[in-house]
């Protein structure tokens, strides 16, 4: 994922998780909010709760990785904010691939 397509300052994340709209399941909370660009951007946030930096790094190559694979999936003109739950341990990477597309169809209706 380019550096363009990223969310990372502190003050963006905060201003679309309080604005933003909330979709969840078991696994992931995603925040989505317009943003004034003719592309989506992303952010992703694991708490150090789930494991050592090694693991959260592995959850977070995962992430990203489902949404290269399923850009086609995200609307363009939008921010998201993807929130790991404590879960997401016990999950495979296709049950993860699984789920996050249905949230992200389940954000387009």
């Amino acid at each position: 994922m380019k550096k363009k397509y990223v969310v990372k300052e502190k003050l963006e994340f905060n201003k679309i998780i309080k604005n933003g709209k909330k979709i969840q399941n078991e696994i992931f909370i995603i925040f989505c909010q317009d943003n004034k660009n003719n592309f989506s951007r992303f952010g992703i946030a694991v708490s150090k709760k789930l494991g050592n930096a090694v693991i959260r790094n592995k959850i977070k190559r995962r992430i990203r990785n489902i949404i290269d694979n399923n850009k086609f999936l995200f609307k363009k003109n939008k921010n998201y904010i993807i929130m790991i739950k404590r879960s997401v341990a016990s999950f495979d990477y296709n049950i993860l691939n699984e789920k996050l597309i249905e949230l992200i169809k389940k954000e387009k209706k």
